[in-house]
Formats: C-alpha cells, sequence, structure tokens
C-alpha cells in the first residue's frame, strides 16, 4: 500500500478540490482519464499553411471552400470509379458554394426530390470520410446545432445494419426531402464536410494591402472554427494605426492610394479621404490627376511624420531615411549614400527647407481627421483585437516555428542585436519584446509613459533596417516616386535570407526557440518564391519552408502561380501550389477550380498521431492531473460525491 501512496503538497491539493468540481465521482475521472487516452492514439489533425493575402478575398474565400483541393481529394477518393469527372465538379461545387449552386441547379433540373435524394447519399458519404479520423464526440461538437442530431445518426449508419435501422434512416432522409428542410440540411452537411477538411489553420501574415479585400478576409477568419496569424509588416501597419501612430495611418493611407484600391479603406472601414483630396486638388496642381496629386500629398506628409519619429528615436539609428532636407532645389537633385540622383519633380510646395518635417496646419488637420476616422472605425476594432487575441509576432506550434519575416542576422550568421528602448535584445527575445511593444501600443492608456514609444516601434516594425518583421536595409518609398533611377530603389536584404537556405543556420534558429527535433521546420512568408524561374519554396534541406506564392495578384507574374498552401497531416508535409482564381461565377456556371498541383516533400515513416503534438502534450498533462485526482479519491484525501 505504502508503494502506491502519494504525498500532495497543500497546493495541490487546493488544485484537485477545484478539479474535483469537473470530476466529482471515481467514474467520471476513470470516464475521462480513457476518454483522453483514446484521443491520444487518433491521427493528428490536418493543419494548412498560408501567407500573404494581401486582400485578394475572392481566391482566398475560395480557396477556404475547396480546403485547398482537399475537398476534390476526397470526392475523388469516395466517387472516383462509380461517377464520371464532371459529376464529381457538381458535387465540389454543390460543397464550396451550396446556397449558390443550389439556386442553379433549381432552374435546370426537372426532378428535385430525386436529386435531393442522390445528394443527400453522396454528401454523407464524403461526411464519413472527412469524419473518419476523429472521435465521435469531437464530430458532434462541430455539427451544426439546428440538425446535430440527424447528421450524428446518418453519419454513424453501417451499411451491413438490420432492415429496421436501414428503413429508419431512409425515412429520415424522406422526411427531410418532404418537409422542404433539404436545402437547409445540404447546406448544414457542406458546412461540415468543410469544417472536418482542415482542423487547424495557420495565416503566416500579410493580411492588408494591395488587394481589394482584407475586411471581408477578416470577417472570413472570424468566423473559422479554429485559426491563428503570425502578423506581417502589413498587418503591424494597421495595428499601429488603429492604436493612433500618425506614420502608421500615412502609411496605409498611402499605400491603399498607390494601389488604387480604396475599397478597405473607405467602405471597409469608413476611412474618409474627402479632406485630403481637396487639399492635394488645391496645392499640388502640378499632377496630371487626382490620384496622383492624392499620393504625392499623403507622401509628403508621411515622410514628415517619418521625420519628426527618426528624430524622436536616435536608438532606430534611421538617419539615413530623412530625405526632405537633403533636396537641392537649385539642382533638382538629392544626395543618398554617397551617390547624387535626379529628381523628377521639385514642385513641393508644403516643405520650408529651414524646417522640412514641420507640417502645415493644413497637414496637421488633415492626419488628426485621420487618426480620429481610425480609432472610431468600429469594424476596424473589431478586427484588431481579433488580430490581437489570435495573433503573434511567432508561434511554435507542433515542434514548427511560424513567423512572417525573419530572425535579424548579421553578415557572419549570428543574431543581431537591436536596440529596443535602449535594451539590446536578439533572436526569441527580440520577437517577445516587439510582440510585448506592440500589444502596449494598442491596449496601454493614452497617458502612459512608454505610450508614444510604442506607437513609433509598431512604424519601426513596418519598415525598420532591423526589423523582424520587414527585413530590409530601407524601405525606398521616396526614391520609388521622385527618382527615376531604379538602382536607388534597391532594398537589400537582412542577411537572415542569406542564411535562412543553409540547414545549419535553421537548426540553430529553431534551438533559439527550443524546437529541436528532426520534423521541425521554419515556415515563412513576406518574399516571394520566384516558381516561374524554378525556385523552391523548400529550403535548408527541408528546414525552411516559404509559402508565399503571389497570393496577391500584383505579384503573380513575378511567381508565375497564385500562392501555395502547405499541408501538414499524420502522413507528413506536401505543398500545393495554385493557379489563378477565375472567379465565383465561373466556379458556379462551369464548376471551374482553381487548379492546384501538390508536392509531397516528407513523410513520416511512423503516422503522427495526438499524442506526438502540443495539443497531446496538453491531454497528457490532464491525464496526469486527473491520475491524481483518482488516487487522491483511492487514498482518502478527497471525498467523491456518491451517485444515487
Amino acid at each position: 500500500m505504502r508503494s502506491t501512496e502519494y504525498h500532495l503538497s497543500n497546493h495541490e491539493l487546493k488544485y484537485l478540490k477545484l478539479l474535483a468540481e469537473d470530476y466529482p465521482t471515481i467514474q467520471a475521472v476513470c470516464t475521462e482519464i480513457i476518454n483522453l487516452q483514446a484521443i491520444l492514439n487518433l491521427p493528428k489533425g490536418t493543419e494548412h499553411f498560408m501567407s500573404d493575402l494581401h486582400g485578394e478575398y475572392d481566391a482566398f474565400y475560395h480557396i477556404v471552400n475547396n480546403c485547398s483541393g482537399v475537398i476534390r481529394e476526397k470526392v475523388d477518393l469516395v466517387f472516383g470509379i462509380t461517377l464520371s469527372q464532371k459529376e464529381r465538379s457538381e458535387i465540389c461545387t454543390l460543397i464550396y458554394y451550396p446556397e449558390q449552386k443550389l439556386r442553379s441547379i433549381k432552374q435546370t433540373e426537372t426532378n428535385m426530390d430525386a436529386w435531393y435524394q442522390k445528394t443527400l447519399h453522396q454528401l454523407i458519404g464524403i461526411c464519413k470520410v472527412t469524419a473518419s479520423k476523429y472521435t465521435r464526440s469531437k464530430v458532434r461538437k462541430a455539427l451544426p446545432p439546428e440538425f446535430s442530431y440527424i447528421i450524428d445518426e446518418l453519419l454513424h449508419a453501417q451499411p451491413g445494419e438490420d432492415s429496421n435501422q436501414q428503413v429508419y434512416h431512409a425515412k429520415i432522409i424522406d422526411t427531410i426531402i418532404g418537409i422542404s428542410n433539404a436545402d437547409e440540411f445540404i447546406t448544414a452537411l457542406c458546412s461540415l464536410i468543410k469544417r472536418l477538411a482542415v482542423d487547424y489553420l495557420h495565416i503566416v501574415g500579410d493580411i492588408f494591402d494591395r488587394g481589394p479585400g482584407a475586411e471581408r478576409i477578416m470577417d472570413l477568419l472570424m468566423r473559422h472554427h479554429a485559426v491563428d496569424v503570425e502578423w506581417g509588416n502589413h498587418d503591424i501597419l494597421w495595428m499601429g494605426a488603429a492604436s493612433g501612430s500618425e506614420a502608421c495611418a500615412a502609411s496605409v493611407v498611402r499605400n491603399a492610394v498607390a494601389s488604387g484600391h480604396l475599397t478597405t479603406l473607405e467602405s471597409g472601414y469608413g476611412i474618409s479621404l474627402r479632406e485630403l483630396a481637396m487639399f492635394a486638388k488645391e496645392v499640388y496642381t502640378d499632377c496630371e490627376n487626382l490620384n496622383t496629386a492624392i499620393k504625392k500629398a499623403i507622401s509628403i506628409i508621411l515622410f514628415k511624420l517619418e521625420g519628426q519619429l527618426i528624430l524622436r528615436n536616435p536608438e532606430f539609428e534611421m538617419e539615413d531615411r530623412m530625405l526632405l532636407h537633403r533636396i537641392n532645389y537649385e539642382n533638382s537633385n538629392i544626395e543618398i549614400d554617397g551617390k547624387t540622383y535626379e529628381l523628377n519633380t521639385t514642385f513641393f510646395p508644403t516643405i520650408k527647407p529651414e524646417n522640412a518635417y514641420e507640417l502645415t496646419p493644413e497637414e496637421s488637420k488633415i492626419i488628426q481627421g485621420l487618426i480620429e476616422d481610425f480609432k472610431e472605425s468600429e469594424r476596424l476594432h473589431r478586427h484588431m483585437r481579433f488580430l490581437y487575441a489570435k495573433g503573434n509576432m511567432y508561434k511554435c506550434f507542433n515542434q514548427n516555428l511560424l513567423f512572417h519575416g525573419c530572425i535579424p542576422m548579421n553578415d557572419d550568421g549570428s543574431l543581431t542585436s537591436v536596440n529596443v528602448g535602449g535594451k539590446l535584445v536578439k533572436g526569441r527575445a527580440l520577437m517577445d519584446l516587439s510582440e510585448q511593444i506592440a500589444r502596449r501600443a494598442y491596449f496601454a492608456p493614452a497617458n502612459a509613459a512608454d505610450k508614444q514609444f510604442c506607437l513609433d516601434y509598431m512604424w519601426y516594425l513596418w519598415s525598420g533596417k532591423d526589423s523582424p518583421l520587414f527585413g530590409r536595409e530601407k524601405m525606398t518609398t521616396f526614391e520609388r516616386i521622385f527618382i527615376n533611377e531604379k538602382s536607388s530603389w534597391k532594398e537589400k536584404k537582412n542577411p537572415y535570407y542569406q542564411w535562412c537556405s543553409q540547414e545549419e543556420s535553421c537548426v540553430m534558429l529553431l534551438k533559439e526557440f527550443g524546437l529541436n527535433t528532426p520534423f521541425s521546420h521554419i515556415i515563412n512568408g513576406h518574399v516571394p518564391v520566384r516558381a516561374i524561374e524554378g525556385e523552391s519554396p523548400i529550403k535548408a534541406n527541408g528546414k525552411l519552408i516559404v509559402i508565399d506564392g503571389g497570393f496577391c495578384e500584383a505579384y503573380q507574374p513575378t511567381t508565375g502561380i497564385a500562392g501555395y498552401t502547405l499541408i501538414y497531416n499524420s502522413h507528413g508535409m506536401r505543398i500545393k501550389s495554385h493557379q489563378p482564381f477565375d472567379g465565383v461565377e465561373s466556379a458556379l456556371s462551369e464548376n471551374k477550380d482553381i487548379q492546384s498541383r501538390s508536392d509531397i516533400f516528407e513523410t513520416h515513416f511512423a503516422r503522427v498521431m495526438v499524442m506526438d503534438t502540443d495539443n497531446g502534450n496538453d491531454i497528457s498533462n490532464q491525464i496526469y492531473d486527473l491520475t491524481l485526482l483518482l488516487n487522491a479519491y483511492r487514498q482518502g484525501l478527497l471525498a467523491p460525491k456518491v451517485t444515487k
């Protein structure tokens, strides 16, 4: 007896008393241990990784609906022999867009009852396959509440059941059709199939800018059942603007004007550009059209604000990016890094050469109006709170390290020490401190002593020379606007981007974040992979996977594809490259899908089970705690409730 006794401290007993409230009897504890132990021996759930969405809502919505091609794989698995490709494509489109496809089918189908019978049986068959790797309990939690009992019954019907059960299940489907509830039931089944196909979604940065629908992507992500976001430099820019950073707000507006996509800014979040447009039209009379004038006006405001910010923060060491006071108006040129460049204009009526970074009263009014709009946009702040709740600078998940940009490194491959508020930090410490400051920028009270620094640091994360989100020596916005010589546009990448192609460097970085297994990887976005030139997203002998494949339409000529999805399931890893999306109308009318190619690059000899994952580690800890509670009950240290 003595050999099995547990000696518990007062602290442990206090914890077990709290645990006993959820498991008040010996049998309740035993049942949960059995359940958790069974879960540990299931295959791990499927993770999908995507990055650099950049507002491309339609394509992202389709990828979410087709689960990066996984739905088509499941349909082919179930019906590859019995149905034609056209019929399988019809089923896929129905799963992707059930409401729209149902409306289309009703216009041509003459016998809807027969179609409902056939389709419901097909969808239930696909549902069974997608649910097969999960516990019945987990599937039940995923079921649409209004149909949970009915779907549960149909999913667990067996082919060899007696005739009474077969009649019972057939009657369920007959009744669904008979009471005109089939459309709603089909929609629920399609939703369940998509939910079960992807257990977890990782967005490795850059939801915002360039494309027209970032706000709709955010709405979609907020409805997703399991998602995290590793902040990108474009995300942090919007987070900074929402926090009250003038430089970030001006950068957001400049990016929107430059890309020609103002819908997210104006329609999505209610940020008015009216005052800016009126000012630009009146002041920048040299511009050929209003859009060019607005772009020039907000750019000059931005460069002034950046200059003020750099002067406030000498530790940023970015004085070389203060360019306005270097303009030579007489010779129409400017000296940058020891080289003189000709300017394409010197018409800067709001710049005072003796005080180049002072805003005019009109410019101050414009930026204050923009800040008020950013602060007062309820939808924007709903999205920003989601990014803070679900987002991080980096994430260690199932032995993989996820971050958007880079870990700043020196030319010799060592980690760069960065001065952040007077504290030198590098590697993981830099990422942790950056995240802490990013959170304080938004959540700290306005009168906090470090509030201004936190706001300024958000801009530094966007474009600072040692920012882990930017990863370049400088951002050449001024040069790209006012200097025609393209050699001045060059933005030298951080040495990380050379060293990360070497396996030894990746192993060093993984160890820096506490990851040291043969199946650990770094997963990045940020830098588009030039697949069109034969560049592979798999680098450093498989230790690094770069998943920016040009999801943003603007980058597709560079990459030759339209994005990647990295898929990690119990069998290993594979990466899918996607072709451009023709649009929802083509999908509905012609059953067109995004064409994707799958490349398997890592296969596990033994299937990865839940016990091998982070969730499995948490479950093992729960089992340990429950075992302590069980022994406490059995040894009389705690009294279980008596069931009647």
